[in-house]
């Protein structure tokens, strides 16, 4: 089936980006943004995706309906998209978008397929669309190749062989690495922080690792506003992992790194809204601050 009409749930860092690529290539882009924030609502006016009332209108006008939310709210979303599956009788084709394990991704296809939908794993590795660039948008099961067409449209797909919990399989493994460093480089830093280590600590990165204090000093500031998002997509690999007979230990404590981070008040912020003057070192010490505070209240 071609696609004329495409439905992005929801508009948020990466959804707003995508539903504007589509928009410049000629494609009609739609959402429904009931009950959804002021800042989703800001993000899908400012990309011109076009909001529509219900989730049926939604479901009835959409060719493909693209799922990008947060990893815990996967399994409510898809019902809920599912329920106007089955109240309308449309066929729509739903690419489930998000960081979840392939197990989770596995339960989500019947639900969409016994409503009368048709289904596609598909995940995205990289930052949200912008000028001259892409994220990969990896696709795997029987719809994929239908999927595909989106090469057309600016964005960039490939297609995976096997069947739906391949696409969410490779963002998993892609995410442990790039979001658990991240979680190590932010508890080593404020350990050192908190013992009186870090001028040390940096000056031996400079000598022998270099490369890795370049990529701390240009990631870790951006890390806080996208903390709480993080904790459930580590979740997620932690299930991962644990479903292939593997210690699902460490991104338990990923997830729990993410979840201190963006308790603290740098996680208030958004990516559009951080404070981008502030330094990596200043990000790990106002993060060391936040947790001296914590233990002083403890005791």
């Amino acid at each position: 089936m071609a696609f004329n009409t495409v439905a992005i749930l929801s508009p948020g860092d990466m959804g707003h980006a995508v539903g504007q690529r589509l928009r410049e290539n000629e494609l009609d882009v739609i959402t429904c943004l009931a009950g959804r924030s002021e800042r989703t609502r800001f993000l899908a006016g400012k990309a011109g995706i076009r909001n529509v009332s219900t989730m049926e209108e939604l479901v009835e006008q959409s060719d493909l309906i693209m799922s990008m939310t947060v990893s815990a709210a996967v399994p409510a979303l898809c019902r809920e998209v599912a329920g106007a599956i089955k109240a309308t009788g449309a066929d729509t084709l739903f690419a489930e978008c998000n960081a979840i394990a392939p197990q989770l991704t596995c339960e989500m296809e019947p639900i969409i397929t016994e409503a009368g939908g048709r289904f596609v794993d598909v995940s995205i590795i990289g930052g949200p669309p912008r000028p001259g660039y892409s994220p990969h948008f990896y696709t795997s099961g029987e719809q994929a190749t239908e999927f595909e067409q989106l090469n057309e449209y600016g964005l960039t797909v490939i297609k995976l062989d096997g069947d739906v919990g391949q696409a969410s399989g490779i963002k998993m493994c892609y995410a442990a690495m790039t979001k658990g460093t991240s979680a190590l480089h932010s508890e080593l830093l404020i350990a050192a922080e908190l013992m009186g280590l870090t001028e040390p600590l940096l000056a031996e990165f400079q000598s022998g690792q270099s490369a890795v204090l370049q990529r701390m000093e240009r990631n870790l500031p951006t890390v806080p506003p996208r903390s709480r998002r993080w904790v459930s997509e580590m979740e997620e690999i932690r299930d991962t992992f644990a479903g292939l007979g593997m210690t699902p230990h460490l991104f338990e404590g990923v997830a729990e790194m993410y979840r201190f981070i963006g308790s603290t008040p740098l996680g208030e912020e958004f990516p559009e809204s951080r404070d981008r003057d502030r330094t990596f070192t200043e990000t790990i010490s106002q993060l060391a601050q936040h947790l001296r505070e914590r233990q002083a209240t403890k005791d």
